[in-house]
């Protein structure tokens, strides 16, 4: 069953070198095994917040990424360039 990650950052400062590392960053997420999508979306009201849309294959797919970003390899800089950053993992849907 597939499952969605929203990731909420805000960032320290706007700068292309912010952007940069997102971009990095996001095309490592994208390009791992068992993502079906990755979409960003900006706040209208604040240029330093964006939340990214992750769409994963499988929570063991997910689990698989997030051991990776644990290692030297995979290791990010985000943490670099966001003051605040909330994952939020969604693998349960409610019947309508």
């Amino acid at each position: 069953m597939s499952m969605t990650v929203l990731l909420e950052i805000t960032l320290k400062e706007r700068t292309s070198g912010a952007e940069e590392i997102l971009r990095e960053t996001l095309a490592q997420t994208a390009a791992f095994d068992g993502n079906e999508s990755l979409e960003v979306l900006l706040d209208d009201d604040d240029e330093q917040k964006l939340v990214v849309v992750e769409i994963w294959e499988t929570t063991e797919h997910h689990a698989a990424y997030n051991a990776w970003r644990q290692t030297p390899e995979g290791a990010s800089r985000l943490g670099d360039i966001s003051e605040a950053r909330l994952k939020r993992i969604f693998s349960h849907t409610l019947a309508l």
